[in-house]
């Protein structure tokens, strides 16, 4: 399993944290879950960002900054989620991880990678 794939699962299964405290948003054990799910999320985005950070990281310097901007945006909502509770408030940390996965699933073509790197 490459590492563009454990990445996709792993966000895909923060998704999925996120989506089910959001359908299940009246549930008597909801605070907990939430809680569970958003610190999976965060501690997710945290190992991202640094792995972004380093300097033997080949992404292009702007796809890293996009993606360490996208973290920062993660870092607020998530932090604003925690606070004041709202299932609408998940749907924006759903979305950035399915999306995120899917783009880690597709595999780039030679030519993209070259492009990229340049």
């Amino acid at each position: 399993m490459s590492g563009r794939h454990v990445e996709a699962e792993v966000l895909t299964k923060a998704a999925l944290k996120l989506k089910t405290c959001q359908d299940n948003w009246a549930d008597s054990r909801q605070d907990d879950r939430l809680h569970v799910a958003l610190k999976y999320n965060q501690r997710i985005w945290a190992i991202l960002q640094a792995e972004l950070e380093k300097p033997e990281n080949l992404l292009p310097n702007a796809l890293k900054a996009d993606l360490l901007r996208l973290s920062s945006f993660i870092d607020k909502r998530t932090l604003e989620a925690l606070a004041y509770p709202a299932p609408e408030k998940l749907s924006i940390l759903i979305n950035i991880n399915q999306n995120i996965a899917a783009g880690l699933r597709t595999r780039p073509n030679a030519g993209e990678i070259h492009k990229a790197a340049a």
